[in-house]
């Protein structure tokens, strides 16, 4: 389907006022048709919420595969993608985000602008800069996998999912509602909060757990020097917490930079943690050794 053969429709349900909100379907802009922007694309496609979907994408093999793919309808220029859609996201790495989003609004009229980035204070600060403020909505889908580019595209990833949307009362009212029933389409519950609680909370509950699996990486990497041997005798549960090792660099080092001090802090209390752990097994107190795994167990009562 070209970009000249679409229609707007419309699709209609409650909102949380229990007010009728009209949602029309809008012509797509995803900047970074990766993991996130493929994966946002399948959900897109799949619900009916888009006239159209078009993709800007600066790797070419990303680019072909994200078309082979059918996740989008063309590959286009930054600009003359802003230019034709109605709805604009943001799915690419938050150092290039922050990088990327004056000029966007800068090509802006009455587009909707939202992201999907993983740290939010700074980009906000972006924004709050920007006379078009109001066309942004920053958010964050709370799902990922360790996987990147079109071809990690999952469909239905963000069903039964969190979303935060972050300082919701600087974003014109026409936008905000807009994402927000997006997001509740492809199967999301909300969460509403200010961009500096969002990054203390992402730090403790997705960034630790990041760095606490490249760390173990490299700790098995320096130790076990037999591959094979790593290979044959992984456990389930060594696979687990390893998994988040396969992570893309190039989006994981933005995020801890832009989140530095959180994550500073939440590492400072994940080392004092371990040290708790090394003091029990140095000096033999294996009592408390028990106190603190039982402590950890009550996480089942958040968890499961």
């Amino acid at each position: 389907m070209k970009r000249g053969d679409q229609q707007s429709k419309k699709d209609c349900w409650q909102n949380s006022t229990n007010k009728k909100f009209v949602m029309e379907r809008k012509r797509i802009a995803i900047v970074g048709v990766g993991l996130i922007g493929g994966s946002m694309a399948l959900q897109l496609n799949e619900k009916g919420l888009a006239a159209g979907i078009v993709g800007v994408e600066s790797h070419p093999e990303h680019a072909a595969r994200a078309l082979e793919m059918g996740l989008v309808d063309e590959i286009l220029p930054l600009d003359e993608a802003i230019a034709w859609a109605e709805v604009v996201i943001l799915a690419i790495p938050v150092d290039k985000m922050v990088d990327m989003l004056a000029a966007v609004l800068d090509q802006v009229d009455q587009q909707i602008v939202f992201d999907a980035g993983s740290t939010k204070s700074e980009l906000i600060r972006i924004a709050d800069a920007h006379p078009k403020r109001g066309r942004f909505v920053a958010s964050h889908p709370m799902w990922g996998t360790e996987y990147s580019g079109p071809q990690a595209a999952v469909k239905h990833a963000f069903e039964n999912k969190a979303v935060v949307i972050c300082n919701a009362a600087d974003s014109d009212s026409d936008a905000i509602e807009w994402v927000k029933q997006l997001y509740r389409k492809i199967g999301m519950h909300l969460l509403e909060m200010d961009a500096v609680s969002h990054d203390l909370h992402a730090a403790y509950v997705s960034h630790i757990s990041h760095i606490t699996s490249f760390a173990l990486a490299n700790t098995v990497l320096e130790k076990e020097r037999e591959d094979q041997a790593i290979f044959e005798m992984a456990s389930a549960g060594f696979e687990s917490t390893v998994r988040l090792a396969k992570s893309n660099s190039a989006m994981w080092v933005p995020i801890f930079m832009q989140n530095r001090d959180n994550v500073l802090d939440v590492l400072n209390e994940h080392i004092t943690q371990l040290r708790k752990f090394k003091s029990c097994l140095e000096k033999e107190n294996y009592e408390y050794l028990h106190e603190l795994i039982e402590n950890a167990n009550k996480i089942r009562r958040i968890l499961g």
